[in-house]
């Protein structure tokens, strides 16, 4: 059916109008009154990692998990709908960005792995991937950034070509079912006001002199000449314009006219170099996703410049060991496979501006594994130059994962991201967009990192380029092909590890929310430290001491997965988390 005979605003006919126009209105209707349509019920609620509640939420016909709750309900609410799977990734992603803007929305970009079921039985999937990463403006060179600066991070010159909305826009083209319209609906109503949710209300704390003192800011966050606190309405009136504009004129909307002269006017006046051009010739890369295999899985991820390759280097390394049970060896072998995963992601940069295909395409196979499993030791532990970095490796921490199910298998693992918290610090009044400062993800040339080492000459900006990421959107198939686990996360280098653990969790006999839950271990060579989530096991903690490891306590907002589990009978289980205090929801 075309899409635009589906009457999602105007009252239907008269006469017996379907159950997906009604259900349709539904979701206009219970949104407009503030109510959650479809509310699901978690499972199992226990106390997660840092005391947060924690939820392992049952489903037959479909599941979301994200990092706000609001969210997830409003996935589920398009699901029941009649909307797949891409359409709630859709939906999600807006209301994250309206929600939780310090981590992501359409000023930024992005990754996404889609799974199209097979039509019929005994046919393979098809698993998509697709790139919409914000790129290096036309103007982006190696020199632009003079050393010891900041304006790789803060202001107009750290905001790269946003590719949120097109990315979005392809998926939907593609695959989804629902009108545009539709899916934008939701987050234009809860930009007009919602009840300030935990997380946002810490986190506009942490910057005082922006939120107090930047009317840009302050007018969102703090109206009164104080910050707004957990449970107070705050609006983004200028920003449910900017969304209403979108769901009815399209993308374009974004990328040209009224929207794209205020964005480029406040990133000029900030330092910026971003061009109406930039925005207009921005594209999408849509391509296979990267696939390996674990133990008999099909692994479906992202490709560079994400971080794809390095989650399946990790998952073949230990492929080499029986890691059925966490022992402290085995934990000590999860974290050299985490120190070769950072020694190989150092390799890894935009394939466009890469002329030696072998470095990159070699990471994730199982020979380049085989070779590096031999130097793994069960006994110690080594200085960062035995995994034989090549240079240095970009931060990046703001970003949102969104995991989805649908009744017919489809699937999507989808990570937002606008670089670090609240992006480049630059929010446009006028659209009450905030951008992203993807820029920052380039590395410097002649700058060390804050660990001392060298800068990477495969990751300098340029015109058009995408920077390196640790973003890892991943779909997991049992041999048969059925559909296993949706996973990804979000906290900067922090994603592909936490991934690669949960994983391991998995196998260990963890459910999905037990698996998210569980505490961590993080090591990226530099700075040579193992970080340490509260609560981890005394044995496996002396364990890695007395292998050499140097250990500290890890902050709690680490990164942060979202994760779908569906049983082989077809029962789902799906699981948000607790670190940003996540709920997933389900039917």
């Amino acid at each position: 059916m075309d899409k635009s005979t589906l009457p999602v605003f105007a009252s239907p006919p008269p006469s017996k109008p379907t159950s997906r126009v009604l259900k349709l209105k539904a979701i206009v209707l219970c949104t407009l009154l503030g109510l959650v349509c479809y509310r699901s019920i978690p499972l199992s609620p226990h106390t997660g990692i840092g005391g947060n509640p924690a939820f392992l939420v049952k489903a037959r016909n479909g599941a979301v998990a994200t990092e706000n709750v609001l969210c997830s309900d409003i996935g589920v609410d398009i699901l029941k709908a009649g909307g797949n799977a891409v359409d709630a990734a859709v939906a999600t992603t807006f209301c994250i960005g309206t929600l939780n803007m310090f981590s992501s929305g359409i000023g930024g970009g992005g990754f996404m792995t889609v799974r199209i079921p097979p039509k019929n039985p005994g046919e393979n999937s098809e698993v998509f991937f697709l790139d919409f990463r914000e790129t290096g403006p036309a103007l982006a060179n190696n020199t632009m950034y003079p050393p010891n600066s900041n304006t790789s991070l803060y202001g107009g010159l750290a905001v790269g070509v946003p590719g949120e909305i097109r990315g979005l826009q392809v998926a939907h083209d593609r695959w989804g079912t629902l009108p545009w319209e539709t899916l934008v609906f939701p987050s234009i109503n809860l930009a007009r006001g919602w009840k300030m949710q935990n997380e946002l209300a810490k986190r506009i704390t942490w910057y005082p002199d922006l939120m107090l003192s930047n009317p840009d800011w302050s007018s969102v966050f703090a109206p009164n000449g104080r910050f707004l606190e957990e449970g107070e309405i705050i609006s983004r009136t200028n920003y449910s314009r900017t969304l209403e504009a979108i769901a009815s004129g399209g993308p374009d909307a974004f990328y040209k006219g009224p929207i794209a002269d205020a964005l480029i006017n406040k990133i000029r006046a900030t330092g910026g170099i971003l061009s109406h051009a930039d925005l207009e010739n921005y594209t999408v890369k849509v391509e296979r996703a990267l696939e390996g295999t674990y133990r008999g899985r099909k692994i479906h991820t992202s490709h560079a410049p994400a971080s794809g390759p390095v989650l399946l280097h990790m998952l073949n390394l230990v492929e080499n060991f029986d890691m059925s049970k966490r022992t402290p060896v085995n934990m000590h072998r999860a974290v050299e496979a985490l120190k070769f995963g950072f020694a190989a992601r150092t390799k890894i940069s935009d394939p466009a501006f890469n002329n030696d295909a072998g470095r990159i395409d070699e990471i994730s196979t199982k020979a380049f594994a085989d070779l590096i499993a031999r130097n793994i030791t069960d006994d110690q532990t080594h200085p960062p130059s035995y995994y034989n970095p090549i240079y240095d490796v970009p931060l990046d921490h703001g970003t949102s994962h969104t995991s989805v199910v649908d009744k017919d298998g489809m699937a999507v693992s989808l990570t937002s991201t606008i670089n670090t918290i609240f992006g480049s610090q630059v929010l446009d009044p006028v659209t009450g967009v905030i951008m992203n400062n993807e820029m920052n993800d380039f590395n410097i040339p002649n700058q060390r990192s804050w660990g001392g080492m060298l800068p990477s000459p495969y990751n300098y900006p340029d015109a058009g380029k995408r920077p390196l990421s640790s973003i890892t959107p991943t779909i997991i198939e049992n041999a048969d092909g059925s559909l296993a686990t949706v996973v990804g996360g979000s906290g900067g280098s922090r994603i592909f590890g936490a991934v690669f653990q949960v994983l391991l969790n998995l196998d260990f006999g963890l459910d999905a929310s037990e698996a998210v839950e569980a505490p961590r271990l993080h090591n990226q060579l530099y700075p040579e430290i193992v970080e340490v989530d509260p609560g981890y096991a005394p044995d496996v903690l002396a364990g890695l001491s007395a292998r050499g490891h140097g250990l500290a306590a890890m902050p709690r907002v680490a990164a942060v997965v979202q994760a779908v589990v569906q049983q082989p009978d077809g029962q789902i289980f799906a699981a948000s988390d607790s670190r940003k205090n996540g709920i997933a929801a389900g039917y």
